[in-house]
């Protein structure tokens, strides 16, 4: 598609400076084993900016407090960066309004908070439920959990070989009857881009409230929740270079309206007395007691840092290093990628021939590298593709085709140890 003379350049790969980005993850100068630390379980957690530790370091060290309820300096200034950064979440979603931002523990606590305060209140025994085969278990117990308390049923899209849903199928599971689609906005395990514009235009056309699961996507482009028009979104800090037990539910507000509170204690309330409470304002209603300060200052700090550097920009750069990845490994003979489709985040599962993931994951740590072995939180996706548990390399911002070409050394040893 051609631009007009005065539009913006596209950023490109060519325009993200890799080298001064690691410079500012501290923990990527270690070595480990004796090696050169190679970090690729990103889809796990992420490494933390200096800007993000310097920032909750800064919190404890001169601004700890309450916040919120506290008259002192030290509340106010602690209340000031708090909400900040809820001003900071809702620009980076794209929020309308920033009483749709919950901070919550992480996408599992949002995922759980829709379930319970929207959805099972909702529900009944004739209604169902839609997920698909490749969602991580926090997007599958919690609806399983909703559907044992209401007797309303799960319905499974199923996927193809490649790891791309079968849409025509997802297309036959919706009636009248589906009352929630949740899907994953990428798949942790196949690093599959789901079409979630086409699925939530879909399950709008039944009737049907969407939520979406950004775990693995909000760290690596843009995202737009009035554009992408779901109801409901989640994601979590610490895939996203902020601090773990803190997390996001965006929800429109007229859903949050209607939903009842996921938890009671202090500050979700207005009114509590013996006989009755009554619940404080959006988005105070689903953040009982004292929440993560640090972590959502942290969280807000991490977001800076990327949106600085540009989610197209970074896009970009790991696009790039995955193609790198998938041609390299796809090269070296006795390795079975597991998930190909077209659209793909930075995340590369793969096994090896008559080795188990575990030992390819302890044998490339012994060279430096840390991968992911197991099931990845999405044991029916591995029963898909029958295989026990899969080996992942998930890509972050910081990784370069090096980090690929020591990953490819370890797989070497590996297939040397084996086949000896």
């Amino acid at each position: 598609m051609s631009q007009a003379p005065d539009a913006a350049p596209r950023p490109t790969a060519n325009m993200f400076d890799v080298e001064a980005v690691r410079a500012e993850f501290p923990i990527l100068a270690q070595e480990v084993n004796g090696r050169p630390l190679v970090y690729l379980d990103n889809g796990a957690t992420s490494q933390k900016p200096r800007r993000v530790i310097d920032a909750i370091r800064r919190y404890y060290e001169s601004d700890n407090a309450n916040v919120h309820r506290g008259l002192h300096a030290l509340s106010g200034r602690a209340t000031d960066a708090f909400e900040g950064a809820r001003d900071t979440v809702r620009a980076f979603l794209n929020a309308a309004d920033r009483r749709e931002i919950v901070f919550v523990r992480g996408a599992t606590e949002g995922l759980n908070l829709v379930a319970q305060g929207w959805v099972r209140p909702r529900l009944g025994p004739d209604d169902e439920i839609v997920v698909t085969t490749m969602e991580h278990h926090s997007n599958i117990v919690p609806w399983q959990l909703v559907c044992r308390q209401t007797g309303a049923r799960l319905r499974v899209v199923p996927i193809h070989d490649d790891g791309t849903l079968d849409m025509e199928a997802f297309a036959g599971l919706l009636n009248e009857r589906t009352k929630v689609v949740a899907v994953a906005h990428v798949s942790n395990a196949l690093g599959t881009i789901n079409p979630v514009r086409e699925i939530i235009a879909m399950a709008h056309d039944v009737g049907a409230v969407t939520v979406l699961d950004g775990a693995q996507a909000a760290p690596h482009g843009a995202v737009d929740v009035q554009a992408l028009d779901c109801d409901f979104y989640v994601f979590s800090s610490h895939k996203c270079y902020g601090p773990s037990g803190m997390g996001v539910l965006w929800g429109r507000a007229e859903r949050l309206d209607e939903a009842e509170p996921y938890q009671g204690g202090g500050d979700m309330i207005r009114t509590v007395s013996f006989e009755e409470s009554t619940w404080n304002d959006l988005p105070y209603k689903f953040e009982a007691g004292t929440p993560n300060i640090a972590g959502a200052i942290g969280l807000g700090a991490a977001i800076e840092f990327v949106t600085a550097l540009g989610m197209d920009a970074i896009a970009a750069y790991e696009h790039e290093v995955l193609e790198y990845a998938t041609e390299a490994l796809g090269e070296m003979g006795g390795i079975r990628i597991i998930g190909t489709a077209p659209e793909k985040a930075g995340i590369v599962s793969f096994v090896v021939d008559g080795v188990h993931p575990h030992d390819v994951g302890t044998i490339a740590d012994q060279n430096g590298v840390a991968i992911r072995a197991g099931h990845h939180c999405a044991m029916p996706l591995m029963r898909r593709y029958r295989v026990p548990a899969t080996s992942r390399a998930s890509l972050a911002l910081y990784n370069t085709r090096a980090d690929i070409d020591a990953l490819v050394a370890g797989l070497h040893k590996v297939k040397e140890i084996f086949d000896r």
